[in-house]
Parts: C-alpha cells; structure tokens; sequence
C-alpha cells in the first residue's frame, strides 16, 4: 500500500507541475498572437515610451509606420517616417526627433 500511495503523490506533482507551466506559456502566446501595433501600443504605455521619429537608423526602427510593415523595415537613416521608441520626454532632446512621422 506504501508504493502505491509514493505513486500517486509522484504523479500527482509531476501534474501539478506541468499544469503550473501551461500558464506562463498561454500568456505569451496571447501575446505573441497579438497585432504589432497593439503590441506596440501596449509597451508604450507599460513602459511610458512615445513614438520618435525622424532618428532611427536603417534597419532598426521600431513597429510599422508608413511604407515599412513592422520593426526592422527601414530602408535609409533618419527616414521621418519611421520611428524609435524612446522614453516620454526624451525624443524632444534628440536633434532630429520628432514626435510626428511624415
């Protein structure tokens, strides 16, 4: 009766432990899953971030504006209509920044 009694508590946490996991996994799924600008939107507010244009260099804008379809997609440097995310208050301290794309 001892053996099985170990077994089942041995079962019964390897289950809770896989069930524990599956959250943390659905959660960044639901993430993942979502649009980039509403991605976009949500770690700008989290993380109270505002869209600075006319600064970031090829290939390293942030999310999609204009010609581009999301990060990455800039083809020249300092295109006004591509941005960065920067922290609120900073992009008015960067020489070419911009707080409206072209």
């Amino acid at each position: 009766m001892h053996r099985r009694s170990l077994a089942t508590a041995t079962l019964a946490t390897a289950l809770g432990l896989a069930f524990a996991g599956i959250a943390p996994a659905q959660a960044q799924m639901d993430k993942s899953s979502m649009d980039p600008k509403a991605q976009t939107a949500q770690r700008m507010t989290q993380e109270k971030l505002e869209k600075c244009f006319g600064i970031a260099a090829r290939g390293k804008n942030d999310c999609a504006q204009g010609a581009q379809s999301c990060a990455g997609h800039a083809t020249m440097d300092r295109d006004p209509a591509s941005f960065v995310l920067v922290p609120a208050g900073a992009c008015g301290k960067i020489a070419g920044g911009s707080l409206k794309g072209a």
